[in-house]
């Protein structure tokens, strides 16, 4: 069972070593994704909370600032 974790094919059967491939391949293409992913919502997430920021101040109660 470890050896198959660690990427082991018991042979060198080349249909399970292109598959073996593909699907490492995958696995890579699809962790960069969620980086990517992950990257645009914290983005989103830092925009919106700004806008509610910028929403809570209201200028026309705002006092003037002291001088």
């Amino acid at each position: 069972m470890a050896k198959a974790l660690l990427g082991y094919v018991g042979g060198s059967d080349p249909r399970l070593l292109a598959e073996m491939r593909r699907l490492q391949q995958r696995v890579q293409d699809l962790e960069s994704e969620l980086v990517r992913i992950q990257a645009e919502k914290d983005a989103l997430a830092a925009a919106a909370s700004h806008d509610r920021i910028m929403e809570s101040v209201d200028a026309h109660q705002a006092e003037p600032a002291l001088t």
